[in-house]
Order: structure tokens, then sequence, then C-alpha cells
């Protein structure tokens, strides 16, 4: 939203009336303590693109959800905030929601949830996924939303991510087109801010 600048509407105390006979007309001020106002006004609005310019470009990028695969965290049309950064601070873990192109088409990106990381056994059981052992809980996929497809076990290679939809039943991803590089995932979503009844910081 643009800012509206903001005017000093003092006025100057009233002359005498020595002063009015010897200066009959008062030197107008109005324009010279506008400039320095406009001049802080546009100092201040540059220095605010500036620094939204630097957060869209090096840390948080905004973007649209297209499909229904991650129903119900996502849904179709929502708008999220992703973290570009985040990831060279700290390493991609299991339940992160992840932003990334999509190996079979580089043009494209999806977005899913991290399930296993390099070096995890992973295996689905008519639905039922497994860690390195262990039955999965996956409060974000409701019994609507589950599917019954397995996958067979499978070592998740270094610098690899197995990832799903929260929707199993409509997802198209690590089951379809395996394990994702790491060079492929270019930010973690992190907040909603579309529709506002979903306002807040993803899980």
């Amino acid at each position: 939203m643009n800012s509206v600048p903001h005017e000093d509407n003092s006025v100057l105390p009233p002359a005498s009336s020595s002063d009015a006979a010897s200066s009959p007309v008062a030197s107008p001020a109005g324009p010279k303590r506008m400039k320095p106002a406009i001049s802080g006004w546009l100092r201040d609005l540059l220095v605010s693109l500036a620094v939204s310019a630097f957060f869209i470009i090096f840390l948080y990028q905004p973007v649209k959800v297209e499909g229904t695969s991650m129903m119900p965290t996502l849904a179709d049309q929502e708008r999220v905030f992703i973290n570009k950064f985040v990831y060279k601070l700290e390493p991609i873990e299991p339940g992160d929601v992840v932003v990334f192109r999509y190996p079979r088409d580089t043009a494209k990106s999806y977005i899913k949830r991290v399930v296993a990381v390099a070096g995890d056994r992973v295996q689905i059981e008519d639905g039922v996924v497994f860690v390195n052992g262990h039955r999965m809980r996956e409060p974000y996929v409701p019994d609507a939303y589950e599917d019954v497809r397995s996958y067979p076990a499978t070592v998740v290679p270094a610098h690899c991510y197995f990832v799903l939809g929260d929707h199993r039943n409509l997802s198209n991803d690590s089951r379809d087109f395996g394990p994702v590089d790491e060079s492929f995932i270019y930010g973690k979503a992190v907040f909603g801010y579309w529709p506002v009844a979903k306002l807040g910081k993803l899980r």
C-alpha cells in the first residue's frame, strides 16, 4: 500500500503593526518546508523497496499452489511464502514441506513433504509408510486421503530426499519419479498468507 506524505499544517505567528508597515507581504514558507518532507518520504520509500526486494530475492518468495496433491495442508490456489535461504543454515528434515524443480521437467515446480532423507530405508506397504523399519506417524494425512499403493524397500541415495504429497491418492511424487536430488530443492514452505482463514505457519 502506498504511503501518503504527511503535510505539516503549521502557521506563522501574526506580525506586529510595525512589522506590517515595513514588510506588508510575508515570505511564503510552505514550499521550502515541503522539500525536506518530500525528500524524506522518497528516502523512506526507497529504503522500504530495497528491504522488500532483498527479502523477496534472497530470503522469501511468494508462490501459488496449483493442484490438490497437498490437501488438506495446502489447497489449490492457496498462497504461501517459501524460505529460499533456510537450507544454507540447516539440513532438510522429514516433515518439511519443500518446493523443488520437477525431475522430469525442470521448467515445472512441485511442492511435497519430505518423508525420508539420504541413507534412510523407505518402504510403503498398502499405503502405510515405513522408514528404517518404523511406521511413520502422519497426522497430516486424513483417512479419506490415504492410498493403498505399495513401494518396494529402497535406500534413499546420497544427497536425495523421498517426498510424498499429503493427498496420497492424488499425488504424483517419489513413488512415481523416485527420490529428489537436493540440487532441485530450492525452498521450504513456511507460511501461508492466503486465504486469510489459513493465515499462519505451515506444519
